[in-house]
Parts: C-alpha cells; structure tokens; sequence
C-alpha cells in the first residue's frame, strides 16, 4: 500500500510535480501554453499554503510558493482550508466555492476557460495523486 500524503504538504506538491512531469499526454496538450495557476489556501493545519503549476510550452510543473512568472499570465485561486477540502474531496464544487464567494479567483480567467481541455488532462494526471492523498486534517506539527 503507497504511503499517504497529507493534503497541501510539501510531499504532495512534490508528488503532483512528479505527475505532471511524467505525463506525455499533459506535455502534448500544452505545447502552444504559456500560462502560470497560483493557488493560495489560508487556515489550514499546515497554515497557510501557496503552491502554483507552471505551463510552458509542453512543459509542466508544481512548485511550492507563490508564482513568479515576469510575462507569463497568472490566474490565481484564493481559498479557505474548509473550501479547498470540500472541492478536494469532492463535497463541494470550484464552480459552487466560486458562487458562494468561497473561491476567489484573480488573473484572466479567460485564459481558464480557452484551455479547458488542459485542465480536464490535468485533473486526470492529478488523479493518481489523489488516490495517495490523506484529506483528514494533518496535525499541526507534521
């Protein structure tokens, strides 16, 4: 049985690097993408998190911390730990977080939505890390 991963620690952000980086169908659809997704979850166990994913013309990343991008777009997601785990665990949804006011989003969501079908094969690619992922709050001091 894999090891489980504590939802937003610094091992699942790796975990969900190593996903992206691994998957030639997510390099094939963002050949032509420039883009950078920031999100930023307060108040969780782990305190604050910031993690984004970079797309940069076939080539796919997650990293820890706040985006630096200079010309690349950036779309950030600003969220509470209770609203970011519900849409994790699938109680909830980003399209209701967002109606509610639980979801903030900042950037160009347009450029979101001329690329739906990359963030479809991304949550596939996600899925995997899913599967390993703890989303019982973690104590303070993991």
């Amino acid at each position: 049985m894999p090891m489980m991963l504590a939802y937003l620690s610094p091992a699942w952000v790796e975990a969900m690097d190593h996903a992206v980086q691994a998957d030639a169908r997510l390099a094939e659809a963002v050949a032509d993408l420039t883009l950078v997704v920031e999100q930023r979850v307060s108040g969780g166990p782990l305190g604050d998190v910031t993690y984004h994913v970079s797309f940069d013309h076939g080539h796919v990343r997650v990293a820890p911390g706040p985006a630096v991008s200079g010309d690349t777009p950036i779309v950030r997601f600003l969220l509470d730990h209770d609203t970011a785990m519900a849409i994790a665990d699938g109680s909830g949804s980003a399209q209701r977080a967002f109606m509610a006011g639980a979801l903030h989003v900042g950037g160009d969501l347009r450029v979101l939505l001329d690329h739906t079908g990359v963030l479809s094969v991304l949550h596939d690619v996600f899925e995997a890390v899913r599967a390993q992922t703890d989303l019982a709050p973690a104590a303070t001091d993991a």
